[in-house]
């Protein structure tokens, strides 16, 4: 496919061999959505658009971010081997943590992702667990779903965050 789109494409993804990455519903004109969101991995398939025709091939479909609820992560946190093996990241702003935090937690405030984000593949290991959390759910999303762009395999968003955390968990955690 990819010699194909390098010799016959006008698409400006010609240049990537006809490769546009992830996709999302949404991201493109409704026909090209339906062919490829309804097409098996790995088969061609074709279709019409207002720019012409397509020749597309799903290469592989990415899963969702998992979420984990704040007793079970909880419930993992009692574990040493967990604490030890799992990439426990924390995406709050620093004035956030002093507030209120979790041990093991590493953080990577979301406001200074240009800082951290170029080289996350040498501050955590693509292949192990990571979980992410924030206040309340929605950073930690962001982060999350990132992340898995970035090839990490296991992502998992701490739902509803340090906030769920403090009042179905530990009551001590102050909330803000």
């Amino acid at each position: 496919m990819s010699d194909l789109a390098a010799e016959y494409s006008i698409c400006p993804s010609k240049k990537e061999g006809g490769i546009l990455g992830w996709v999302k519903v949404g991201q493109m004109v409704p026909e090209f959505e339906e062919a490829a969101f309804g097409a098996e991995p790995n088969h061609v398939v074709k279709c019409k658009t207002q720019f012409g025709w397509h020749l597309l091939q799903v290469l592989s479909e990415r899963e969702p971010v998992k979420d984990i609820q704040v007793e079970e992560l909880h419930s993992k946190m009692q574990d040493p081997v967990f604490m030890e093996e799992a990439q426990l990241i924390d995406v709050r702003e620093p004035d956030e943590i002093a507030k209120a935090s979790l041990p093991g937690f590493q953080v990577f405030p979301l406001r200074q992702f240009g800082t951290w984000a170029p080289d996350i593949t040498t501050k955590l290991n693509p292949e192990k667990d990571v979980f992410v959390l924030c206040k309340v759910g929605g950073r930690s999303l962001q982060v999350a779903n990132w992340l898995q762009s970035q090839g990490f395999k296991s992502v998992y968003n701490v739902a509803g965050g340090i906030l769920a955390y403090s009042r179905k968990v530990d009551p001590s955690i102050p909330t803000y």
